[in-house]
């Protein structure tokens, strides 16, 4: 890629997401699960971490079979969440304070009580019958397709009305909607465009890739073993109409500046990325992959981890090839925990009491250097950490739940699964955000939904908001920083000693301004030679630690260090403008907590 300025520049390219799940992050009445009043009580809370657009995890009516994601009215709010009023409150109090919001949205699937598939699954003749796919009970079985949250893992269940069983991908409480009916698809553009007239600013778009099946209904398991490695999400990310639907809804719903998507784009290669996001194909505009969070994992067992750690080099090639991706068109996106994944210090840093800190620190400084829009975790800011249940009966997860009961069901070792679990199990991301060290972590005065992590009492915003070396402060000051350098949004990355076990290292450079990020992701103390020559003297612009060693162009990294260097001195003239004025006010080497005097509700984008 050129290091010229770029020339397709785009506010949500330059934005930074914040993900609030909001059954977790603050409750408001008591009843011990979080709300719209909640979120809206921290709105300062959220302007002050300096991000630009929060994505909110459905808030839509539904029994809540998998907290949200089952819909049973799109045009209206959940009850545990509040009301349409509180949602126009929300939007304002985002808007008033130049954050935008992107809505979850669900349209692979609905709930099995939304009235479509209630009136569906009374008759072949009702005309909601065809807005879901069904198998005749005539026919006999229904070819194999497997369920990712059934305990049988079976995507098949029967309906006695209708002597007929309907697809379901996830739980048998969602079934999947039927795209290849014009009706539907137009049901759905409606429902976008209501929310869009209400003033949101986009859509993160749940199992989008699914919405297209092949309606022949061939048998797919030796293909999906064959060319997909026994990955379902592979072959269910493949239907034949995807990209034509996903164009027609560009053209029905998305065509307009203001508005952003970003795809779940499980079971898509490096390979077919462009199709979805490049600019010319007017389908979508942002995605994420799955490559990233699923390093590591074995071939046995459900999402356990291979022995021995991190592959780092693995990992910087995983990255660098998805970096490539996007090099010349689209954009990417980069991220370490969802509400789909454990938490990140947890997963990629060390939650050992020595090390969460500082390597919390790393993880927030690698995904603000990344070429690619990066995506935080409410809790992320904090270090939070996973809570490692021991018992079944303590998740809420139906993911965990009903693939425990399947390994059970198998003779699996359950015990070793709940072993696992407390590494990669979704709820370890679910726990409520830890506000304060009062009873129940500040989040509510009632009985919390899920447990809170007992760390609460020394992992806490109000401990970190007065603590100027906390991550919390760490997090607002690299926000800050990426908001002040182009060149850590647009710069062209380049990767360097792409072998180092322990050393992820990489320049970003745009223009003339070249800065050099050094990354230690291990525990140990690493003696490493810089790839470049660095005047006597250099100090970093950031440093992570209060310790800095370098000696003969070798520095010496502490556990989990993380060094941004720059604007590097060889034959590079003095920064100007607003990104000089910057480095004035931030003099090389004093991003270490010191500086508490930056206001990041002060920036604009």
């Amino acid at each position: 890629m050129s290091n010229k300025v770029v020339k397709d520049k785009n506010w949500w390219k330059e934005s930074i997401i914040y993900q609030i799940y909001p059954w977790s992050f603050k409750d408001s009445n008591g009843d011990g699960i979080g709300d719209l009043q909640g979120i809206i009580s921290k709105l300062d809370y959220i302007k002050n971490l300096g991000i630009d657009m929060v994505w909110l995890n459905p808030i839509y009516k539904s029994p809540n079979d998998d907290n949200g994601y089952d819909i049973s009215d799109y045009y209206d709010i959940m009850e545990e969440m509040g009301t349409m009023e509180d949602f126009d409150i929300l939007i304002k109090g985002l808007h008033d304070r130049k954050i935008r919001l992107m809505m979850d949205i669900i349209v692979n699937h609905t709930s099995d009580e939304h009235p479509w598939f209630a009136a569906a699954r009374q008759s072949r003749d009702n005309p909601y019958y065809n807005y879901y796919h069904w198998w005749p009970g005539e026919k006999g079985k229904p070819p194999r397709r497997y369920s990712h949250f059934d305990p049988e893992g079976n995507a098949w269940t029967y309906n006695k009305a209708t002597d007929s069983y309907y697809l379901h991908y996830f739980s048998e409480k969602m079934p999947d909607l039927n795209w290849e009916n014009p009706d539907v698809r137009k049901a759905i553009y409606d429902i976008m465009r209501f929310w869009f007239n209400k003033g949101i600013d986009g859509f993160r778009m749940d199992a989008i890739c699914y919405i297209s099946k092949d309606t022949t209904w061939p048998e797919v398991e030796k293909i999906v073993k064959e060319k997909y490695r026994g990955d379902w999400s592979g072959y269910y990310a493949h239907g034949p109409h995807l990209h034509e639907y996903l164009q027609e809804m560009h053209r029905e719903t998305l065509d307009r500046p203001d508005v952003v998507t970003l795809a779940e784009a499980s079971g898509i290669t490096k390979d077919e990325a462009l199709l979805f996001v490049n600019e010319d194909r007017k389908e979508l505009h942002m995605l994420y992959h799955f490559e990233g969070v699923q390093l590591g994992f074995a071939k046995e067992g459900y999402k356990r981890l291979e022995p021995g750690g991190l592959n780092l080099p693995k990992m910087k090639q995983l990255y660098t090839e998805w970096n490539d991706v996007f090099a010349q068109d689209g954009w990417g996106t980069i991220y370490l925990g969802t509400h789909d994944q454990p938490r990140m210090v947890t997963r990629w840093g060390n939650d050992e009491e020595q090390y969460r800190e500082i390597s919390a620190k790393l993880l927030i400084t690698f995904l603000l250097t990344m070429r690619a829009t990066p995506i935080f975790y409410y809790g992320d800011e904090l270090g939070m950490t996973n809570i490692r249940f021991e018992k079944i009966e303590d998740y809420k997860d139906i993911e965990t739940i009903n693939m425990y009961k399947y390994v059970k069901s198998q003779g699996g070792d359950t015990e070793r699964f709940l072993k696992d679990a407390q590494i990669t199990g979704r709820d370890n991301g679910r726990t409520p955000f830890q506000w304060d060290e009062s009873p129940n972590a500040g989040f509510t005065t009632g009985k919390p939904w899920l447990k809170i992590n007992d760390n609460y009492k020394f992992i806490n915003a109000a401990v970190q908001d007065k603590d100027e070396r906390s991550i919390l402060q760490y997090f607002r000051q690299l926000v800050l920083l990426r908001k002040h350098k182009p060149v850590l949004i647009y710069g062209a990355y380049e990767l360097l000693d792409p072998d180092h076990p322990q050393v992820y290292t990489y320049t970003r450079t745009l223009d003339e301004e070249k800065l050099l990020i050094v990354l230690n992701f291990s525990k140990e103390e690493v003696l490493y030679k810089l790839p470049f020559v660095l005047d006597i003297g250099t100090e970093p612009l950031v440093n992570n630690m209060l310790s800095f060693r370098l000696e003969n162009n070798e520095v010496t990294l502490s556990p989990y260090q993380a060094l941004i260097f720059g604007p590097l001195p060889t034959e590079l003239p003095p920064l100007q403008d607003e990104a000089q004025a910057f480095t004035e006010e931030l003099p090389a080497g004093k991003i270490k907590q010191e500086n508490s005097s930056l206001e990041s509700n002060e920036l604009t984008t």
